[in-house]
C-alpha cells in the first residue's frame, strides 16, 4: 500500500473509533445508571436526560411525544448549554415536534417526561394542544433536587385542575434518574 492510502486508511480508522466512542458515550452514562422504566416512552425520555445531564446541558428533564404509537419529537434541558431560563425538555421536545410534523397544533399527542412540568411547560403542552401529559417525577421531586417549581405552582393556584391531564407513571424509575443527577458534579441554577 501506497504511503498516501495508508494515512488515509489510518485516518478513517481513527475516525470510526472515535465515531464509535461518541456512539458509546451515551450508552456507557446510560449502562452506568441502569435505570428502567415500565413505559417504553418513558425510557426514551429517562435515555434522553441522561444524555443531557451527562453533558451538563441543565437539570434531569427529558421528554418525548408520541403520536399514533410512534415517537414524532424529543428533547431535554438545555438551560445552562443554550443560556436560554426557557429551554426546558417539554418545549424542547415541543419545538421538535412542530418541526417534524410541520405543524404548531400537536392535537392527538402525549407527551411523557421525567419531571411533571413546571407552570411554564404545562403552559406550553396546552397551548400546543397536547391531549395527555406523563410525567415521572412530582413537583415536589423536583423541589428535592434543588428546583422551585412548587413556589410558581402556588402564585398558579396548584394542580387541582389538571388531574385529568397529568398521569405520573414510572416515580421510581424517574427518582433513580434524580438521584444520579444528585451525584454528578453540576451546575444549580
Amino acid at each position: 500500500m501506497k504511503p498516501r492510502r495508508r494515512i488515509v486508511a489510518l485516518g478513517l480508522l481513527l475516525l470510526m473509533l472515535a465515531a464509535a466512542g461518541c456512539a458509546s458515550a451515551k450508552t456507557d452514562v446510560q449502562t452506568e445508571f441502569d435505570i428502567r422504566a415500565d413505559n417504553e416512552y418513558m425510557q426514551v425520555a429517562i435515555d434522553e436526560a441522561l444524555d443531557g445531564i451527562s453533558r451538563q446541558h441543565g437539570g434531569p428533564f427529558g421528554c418525548v411525544i408520541v403520536k399514533d404509537g410512534r415517537i414524532v419529537g424529543q428533547g431535554h434541558n438545555r438551560v445552562l448549554k443554550n443560556n436560554d431560563p426557557t429551554c426546558h425538555g417539554e418545549v424542547s421536545a415541543i419545538r421538535d415536534a412542530g418541526q417534524k410534523l410541520g405543524t404548531f397544533d400537536l392535537s392527538g399527542c402525549e407527551l411523557y417526561t421525567t419531571g411533571e412540568p413546571c407552570p411554564m411547560c404545562l403552559c406550553a403542552c396546552l397551548w400546543a394542544n397536547i391531549d395527555r401529559v406523563y410525567y415521572g417525577c412530582t413537583i415536589e421531586d423536583n423541589e428535592l433536587i434543588g428546583f422551585r417549581d412548587e413556589d410558581f405552582d402556588e402564585l398558579f393556584g396548584g394542580r387541582e385542575a389538571f388531574s385529568d391531564y397529568l398521569v405520573c407513571i414510572d416515580r421510581e424509575a424517574c427518582l433513580q434518574l434524580f438521584d444520579a443527577y444528585m451525584h454528578m458534579d453540576r451546575t444549580n441554577y
